[in-house]
């Protein structure tokens, strides 16, 4: 016989496998504050322009490195000069994200400092990533 079934009872939810692992932007912006000048600046600019301008990506580490990700998979990615210990940081772009131009088009850029002109460009180069 079967077991008589309660549809009145709620599905448990199951218990978070990992219960202390922080939040995706609390684990982006803790990584963010925890780089040396001038990429923290860099980072968190560049936070504030893809949250204010492409909403739909959602930002998470990726390999320790901040990242911004559409449907779960990543989309753009922050990797500070420190990380590999080069001469710039490098925002970078993965097959995800909706550049294509052609048979050729740029996956990553070199950056020093943002300033007005590099935000303009690359708020375009988030906004068509994410589209």
């Amino acid at each position: 016989m079967k077991k008589p079934t309660n549809p009145t009872t709620p599905r448990q939810q199951k218990p978070d496998p990992h219960p202390d692992k922080p939040d995706g932007e609390s684990a982006v912006l803790a990584t963010i504050a925890a780089m040396p000048e001038p990429d923290r600046v860099i980072g968190e600019r560049l936070h504030v322009l893809i949250k204010a301008n492409a909403p739909v990506l959602s930002p998470r580490l990726w390999y320790g490195m901040p990242a911004y990700a559409k449907d779960g998979k990543v989309v753009c990615f922050f990797q500070s000069r420190e990380k590999f210990k080069t001469r710039y940081a490098t925002f970078g772009f993965m097959h995800e994200a909706n550049l294509d131009e052609g048979t050729m088009w740029p996956t990553a850029f070199a950056l020093k400092k943002v300033t007005a002109a590099e935000e303009e460009k690359i708020v375009a180069l988030v906004k068509k990533a994410a589209s």
